[in-house]
């Protein structure tokens, strides 16, 4: 009898928060963490690459429908992306325990990533993250 593969989370790829002022959120950063940004995107936000690997950044996230499920994911805290080996089949594994996820658990790919937005069940909202 064959057994269905759990899917595991690797780790934290990142940790992300909304912000307002793009200018005065990476002026604060940088000081803060004694570093400039490794990835930059004008108008939209700042991502760091810690020593461990581990990425904190921040993101404005514009008033376009392509960025609805960012504002309905993370409307005014942070949000947490769990590292997996197959996006895919941890949303399906999830999905057959009841878990929700923001845009029918469709997975987005992105230049830098493959990630899936859910929600847990106290109203906490995650990623299902894999770096390319």
């Amino acid at each position: 009898m064959a057994t269905a593969r759990t899917a595991r989370v690797q780790g934290v790829d990142a940790v992300f928060y909304p912000v307002k002022d793009l200018e005065r959120a990476t002026k604060f950063y940088n000081a803060l963490l004694g570093m400039k940004p490794t990835q930059s995107w004008p108008n939209f936000g700042a991502e760091y690459t810690l020593p461990h690997g581990e990425t904190f950044g921040f993101l404005r996230f514009p008033d376009i429908p392509r960025f609805e499920v960012y504002r309905k994911a993370w409307p005014c805290g942070s949000g947490v992306m769990f590292a997996v080996d197959d996006v895919e089949a941890t949303v399906a594994a999830a999905k057959a325990r009841g878990v929700q996820f923001f845009n029918e658990g469709k997975v987005e790919e992105t230049p830098v990533c493959h990630m899936v937005f859910g929600e847990d069940g106290e109203g906490n909202s995650f990623v299902l993250h894999r770096r390319k």
